[in-house]
């Protein structure tokens, strides 16, 4: 097992486990994550159910509420601090992370306050079972905020569902041997934006976000997670992988071994090229 990160010079995690190594100068198209909004309707017109997606950030789905009750741009975000939400200490009132993927009956008398509050006692449901702790990370339990923070990166970074519990256990374990997560999730997430490609001056961003730079884990969840991920981030498959790398889509392979990690990046950076060429 490694217990020194190499040189961020040589190598980065990336979003959804891709990962380029700097040396080669490799450069990633970026690429924006577009889901559609999903409205159900009436015989009126008027949408009666809203759907958020699972991994949607709290600004999309402000719009999206924004829009579902056509309200003007912004409404919903102002809403927030009057909302009165059920959010645990920690989220120091930002709802991040627990505006629950799900799709939400809406009425005439739906509001932003009620539709977010509908949110956030549905995730608080989804929390509550068994999920107060986890021992995923060896040593030190993990409590349930930030088990939440660990799920939306989970979220974010997993190409699939089935290689969600490992991608928790390369969290666990960067964490337990004091090596930064290196996630472009989270420096996504600082920049408002959804790319694959992360510049050397990105990881150098001034911002808690940017796990590069600082160690642990960000203030907060950087995304609203589904149940898989939580359960992933609750129970990680056990391994000692520190990094991951999705060769082709499908294909993401997990290590320990830096050698195989940059083996397995060449052939990342291998396909790249010849889908370019």
């Amino acid at each position: 097992m490694l217990n020194e990160t190499p040189r961020r010079s040589t190598i980065r995690l990336t979003r959804r486990g891709r990962v380029a190594l700097m040396a080669t100068g490799a450069v990633v198209a970026a690429t924006a994550v577009a889901v559609p909004l999903a409205l159900a309707g009436g015989d009126d017109g008027r949408p009666t159910a809203l759907t958020i997606p699972e991994g949607w950030r709290s600004g999309q789905i402000y719009d999206a509420v924004d829009k579902a009750l056509e309200l003007p741009a912004g409404t919903t975000k102002k809403a927030v601090p009057k909302a009165g939400l059920k959010l645990p200490g920690d989220a120091g009132g930002n709802p991040e992370g627990y505006l629950f993927p799900a799709t939400y009956p809406l009425t005439d008398k739906s509001t932003p306050q009620s539709v977010l509050s509908y949110m956030v006692n549905t995730a608080n449901k989804k929390y509550g079972g068994g999920a107060k702790t986890t021992a995923g990370a060896d040593r030190d339990a993990m409590n349930l905020y930030q088990t939440v923070t660990i799920a939306s990166i989970v979220e974010a970074e997993a190409d699939n569902a089935q290689d969600m519990g490992k991608v928790a256990r390369v969290i666990y374990n960067r964490l337990e041997h004091g090596m930064p997560l290196q996630m472009d999730s989270t420096i996504n997430y600082a920049l408002g934006r959804s790319t694959l490609a992360t510049s050397d001056k990105d990881t150098k961003l001034d911002s808690p976000y940017n796990t590069y730079a600082r160690m642990g884990l960000p203030p907060s969840p950087i995304g609203n997670p589904g149940e898989q991920a939580l359960k992933a981030a609750i129970s990680p498959a056990q391994g000692d992988w520190l990094y991951f790398v999705t060769v082709k889509p499908g294909d993401t392979r997990f290590t320990a071994d830096f050698a195989e990690q940059q083996r397995n990046v060449a052939e990342f950076n291998k396909n790249q090229a010849k889908a370019a060429g």
